[in-house]
């Protein structure tokens, strides 16, 4: 190159050496990156002529340094490209002044010709992406030549070189976001996830917080590439289903407070994750004009709560921002113009009921008011307060005000203010008459309320987090100890139950010998302590033929005349204390439960008296339910004309439990989404059987189908059945049945396509599901059941470099793979080693243990020397893996990925493309950025 014109016979020396590979392509394309003199054509010429030999089909088999040197050759060679064209397009520029246009403009062509052969291979851009990464400043430099390129050919008269520039800017502006590009699902319309997990947060868990619920719904948008209006009316069927299959009662306002308050909540939290405010307004805009369509759907919403819910909705999405307001007001003239069409129900009985939509939403204010008057000190005004508590006693008021607070996460200080309330009216100290009936009402008051909360929100609500030293409520230290709850057995012997006798004595004369309980100086929560004791000595006496059967409707009375707690407390001791009797035992004790659960019929009971045996009934009904099924008695509660416990005992007597599984899981199927009735009929399975059972029995009904529509709708709605406790399901099903069926060579006829494309990307949602979610904490739905761990996770994958685990051995069983768990020090690319490692993750974690071993398992049955439906399934989990990893988002299920598996994965053709490598690498590893250059250059 020192002459005007290259040297030919050099020229073609190297040619020849370039064709026989006896030079790397990088040293090539490094040195032409060092020549400057844009000047002299002819030699620039001749550098773009070499280029144009080998420049779309670059590869290296050397080392993974070379492989490296070649990401960054080609990135300085890109950088040589942009400026040569810069200067050919300058020269162009001037000759068009001076008058001699077509020298410039062939070199100028010349120059873009190589820039789209060298992008437009995916290959090269991902080389590039991966320099990119390795050298951001050069990266800028790019970046500002094409800025510069760009201003030149601004002015550039000749329109085909001009698109040619600017394809070539735009391919080189999308290596950094080439992963990102996903394409959304436009072929359907149902989404029986999203469905299914609305429904199964507004059935079971309202009091739970929005933000995992957002998370959850996030990921089921981004595996299932939903595009958002469809995501959101698919939310909005839901609520409105709900609403319309809800059981009467608390369940239904429950699920009003979750469409009308909580739901507008969560889309305000998904408006923070879309780009842009008013690409969402617009996407929530069109979801209600689909919805609109749906008009039996809402017909008979609206039927069932006498008004309009749509127009409630979208004053509330306007209200939080989510609607501009001519949207709103134009959604509202077409629901008003398509009602008119409805044939009106204006029957008598439904004239007068006030709509819960606008009930519920007016709640919510008075919830905020109660809370504040709560605050104040009770000592100064308690007759204040008591017409407070006594307003919200009346008709569905505490069901209202309760849902209201849960939907919008204030139920939990609202159980606070009621314990501290309960707790400032245990003592009293030389009180007049009035003042002690008062304070035995709100003791009263705020125990039922306590106890109605627990039970119909689960007791996690009240509990409060514990500090050490504090004393614990005496609310609290009942309801933990002494109150029964589903799948909570008690020991009617528990010391908690025998306090100091002579307090028994004492409460025992008050019953026995007054005509009516005292209330002056009374100390309620002794007595509610002392009542069990008290009550075994009556049930003792009795026994003996020492009291009559009169003596003991009078002490009854006495127990539930005044405050219907004692009588709560009481019956909660006699409810574990019948679980211990023989069945010739029981009659008295529960002779004795029927006598406190009748309200009393006097003149002289304190005031409320019948709103708080409502809730009293409510409560022992719940309180005794499993007992009476277990004795096959009957007790007559004092209706109230709903159903208070509409999910209870759901299971049809007498069937085997699988049997029961199998057969509503095919109903759902065939349904094609879950509703809140099977969603219970799951979780009590669930309960029962166990997590592994669970999982195991289901797993083998989706690989039974052979329909791809089919297959693909099974794992949509297993999905969300796994969600009622999605962590554990997961590590069985990555840990036990997957490590089964890939190592179970008479099983592996069952992974075929489509049943094994299936349970691969269950398995693929599952995983990243509880991924993303463990590090954040469960849901309260998911503390509540005990955990049983089918075996240690430590102990069965252990990951100590002593011992191999269990599955390790099962595979190492040929003399190569010896050196798996080789010694951490020369593990530098054994076969072992992952990201996760250089990235420190906790292993003592159950959940990465399983994923450590599950691409460990992966990655020798690629290594293997067999092929079969498992190195199929194993691919498709794989694909799966990349079709729903959203980029940048590192720290994903792949970090437990062997790097060794890289080079094994691009072997499989349908794997071998430059975009898998990048996906499944970790980039911000100078490692993974080493394993992903030596894939994708050797392809």
């Amino acid at each position: 190159m020192i002459g005007p014109s290259p040297n030919p016979l050099i020229l073609s020396y190297l040619k020849y050496a370039i064709s026989s590979q006896m030079v790397s392509y990088s040293s090539v394309l490094t040195a032409i990156s060092k020549f400057d003199d844009f000047s002299r054509e002819l030699c620039v010429q001749a550098l773009l002529d070499i280029m144009d030999m080998f420049c779309d089909r670059l590869s290296c088999h050397g080392k993974a340094e070379e492989c490296i040197g070649l990401c960054r050759a080609l990135l300085s060679a890109l950088h040589w490209l942009l400026r040569c064209t810069a200067a050919s397009a300058e020269r162009l520029r001037e000759g068009l002044e001076a008058g001699s246009p077509a020298t410039g403009e062939k070199q100028l062509a010349m120059c873009l010709q190589r820039l789209e052969k060298t992008l437009s291979s995916t290959k090269n851009r991902a080389l590039l992406h991966i320099a990119k990464l390795e050298e951001a400043s050069s990266w800028t430099a790019i970046e500002h030549s094409l800025l510069k390129l760009g201003e030149i050919l601004a002015n550039l008269s000749n329109p085909q070189l001009r698109s040619q520039a600017e394809q070539c800017g735009t391919l080189i502006r999308s290596i950094p976001t080439m992963l990102s590009v996903h394409s959304e699902q436009l072929h359907k319309t149902g989404f029986p996830t999203v469905h299914a997990v609305v429904l199964l947060e507004g059935t079971m868990n309202l009091t739970g917080e929005t933000q995992p619920l957002v998370e959850q719904l996030m990921m089921v948008k981004r595996m299932q590439h939903i595009p958002t209006p469809l995501f959101v009316l698919e939310i909005w069927k839901a609520c409105f289903v709900g609403l319309i299959e809800s059981p009467e009662g608390t369940e239904e306002l429950k699920w009003t407070a979750f469409t009308f308050l909580k739901i507008p909540q969560v889309l305000v939290k998904l408006k923070k994750y879309s780009h842009g405010d008013k690409d969402f307004t617009e996407d929530v805009n069109c979801a209600f004009e689909f919805l609109l369509k749906l008009t039996p759907l809402l017909d008979k919403a609206d039927q069932r709560y006498n008004c309009d819910c749509t127009d409630f909705l979208l004053q509330e999405c306007g209200k939080q921002g989510l609607l501009s307001e001519a949207s709103v007001n134009n959604l509202v003239a077409k629901r008003a113009a398509d009602r008119k069409h409805v044939p009106q129900l204006k029957s008598s009985e439904n004239a007068n009921i006030q709509p819960n939509p606008g009930l519920i939403l007016r709640a919510e204010p008075t919830v905020t008011n109660i809370l504040k008057t709560m605050d104040a000190d009770h000592s100064k005004s308690p007759e204040g307060l008591l017409g407070v508590l006594g307003h919200m006693l009346s008709g569905k008021s505490l069901d209202l005000l309760l849902a209201a607070a849960a939907a919008t996460g204030k139920l939990k200080s609202f159980a606070r203010k009621f314990i501290n309330l309960n707790e400032f009216t245990t003592h009293g100290s030389g009180e007049s008459t009035k003042a002690a009936s008062v304070r035995a009402l709100l003791f009263d008051i705020s125990f039922l309320m306590l106890c109605h909360v627990a039970q119909t929100y689960g007791s996690e609500v009240i509990l409060s987090e514990s500090s050490a030293g504090a004393e614990v409520p005496f609310f609290e230290t009942w309801m933990q100890t002494c109150m029964p709850e589903e799948g909570k057995i008690l020991n009617p012997d528990h010391p908690c139950f025998r306090p100091d006798s002579t307090k028994v004595e004492s409460l025992v004369a008050l019953l026995n010998n007054s005509s009516e309980m005292k209330l002056v100086q009374m100390k309620w929560h002794e007595a509610c302590l002392s009542i069990s004791a008290a009550i075994l000595e009556i049930l003792n006496a009795w026994e003996n033929g020492v009291l009559a059967f009169e003596s003991i409707q009078k002490i009854t009375d006495n127990i539930k005349g005044k405050v219907c707690s004692l009588a709560v407390c009481a019956v909660a001791w006699l409810v574990a204390h019948v679980r211990m009797l023989g069945l010739d035992e029981r009659e008295k004790s529960l002779q004795m439960i029927r006598q406190l659960a009748g309200p009393l019929y006097s003149e002289n009971t304190l005031q409320f008296y019948n709103e708080r045996v409502v809730i009293m009934s409510s409560i022992l009904e719940h309180m005794c339910a499993d007992v009476l099924q277990q004795t096959a008695t009957q007790i007559k509660f004092p209706s109230t004309g709903v159903d208070t416990m509409p999910y209870w005992n759901l299971l049809p007597p007498k069937r085997p439990i699988k049997e029961v599984l199998t057969d509503i899981f095919a109903k759902v199927l065939e349904k094609g989404w879950v509703d809140s009735r099977s969603i219970h009929i799951f979780d009590t399975l669930l309960h029962m059987g166990g997590v592994y059972w669970f999982c195991n029995n289901l797993i083998k009904e989706l690989l039974k189908e052979t329909r791809k529509e089919h297959t693909l709708r099974a794992v949509e709605l297993l999905y969300s059945i796994f969600c009622l406790d999605m962590q554990q399901v997961t590590l069985v099903l990555l840990g036990h049945i997957l490590p089964g069926l890939l190592t179970d060579s008479s099983k592996w006829h069952s992974l075929m396509d489509p049943p094994g494309t299936a349970l691969a990307k269950l398995a693929v949602w599952c995983a990243l599901s509880s991924y993303s979610s463990h590090k954040g904490q469960a849901s309260s739905r998911q503390k509540k059941r005990h955990r049983e761990d089918i075996e240690d996770y430590i102990s069965l994958f252990p990951l100590d470099d002593m011992q191999p685990s269990k599955l390790m051995r099962l595979l190492s069983s040929n003399e190569e793979d010896a050196n798996i768990l080789s010694s951490p020090t020369d593990r530098s690319m054994s076969s072992s080693l992952s990201a996760s490692q250089l990235h420190t993750v906790n292993m003592r974690d159950p959940l990465n243990r399983v994923l450590a071993n599950l691409f460990l398992l992966i990655s020798s049955i690629l290594g293997s020397r067999t092929a079969g439906p498992h190195t199929q399934f194993v691919q498709w989990f794989m694909e799966e893996c990349v079709d729903c990893l959203e980029q940048g988002s590192r720290g994903s299920i792949l970090q437990f990925m062997p790097f060794t598996t890289v080079s094994e994965l691009v072997k499989v053709s349908a794997m071998s493309s430059p975009k898998v490598v990048l996906a499944i690498t970790d980039l911000s590893l100078p490692l993974g950025r080493q394993v992903a250059a030596k894939a994708i250059a050797a392809l």
